[in-house]
């Protein structure tokens, strides 16, 4: 027989929005990373994309993981955090 364990509320707790874009502004800060063009340009990720991913309008494609993880200098799961798309 299954039994039911509540989940602790913040386990389940994601990145909103607004915390996702203010985590790329800090990061961005950190490595010296003045616009979301620098960003598009090492990326080869269009710079509106990168925008939407963060606002969390678009999720992005598995392809674009790695290069968003290297220019941020992060790990797949921070990034995957910081874009809402698994909890914190």
């Amino acid at each position: 027989m299954l039994y039911y364990r509540p989940v602790p509320k913040d386990d389940l707790a994601f990145f909103s929005p607004e915390e996702s874009t203010e985590w790329l502004r800090v990061r961005m800060t950190k490595l010296n990373l003045f616009s979301l063009e620098e960003l598009a340009g090492m990326t080869d990720i269009d710079r509106g994309t990168i925008s939407r991913y963060f606002h969390h309008e678009r999720r992005p494609s598995i392809d674009v993981i790695e290069p968003l993880c290297t220019a941020l200098q992060v790990s797949p799961e921070t990034l995957l955090k910081a874009l809402g798309a698994i909890p914190k």
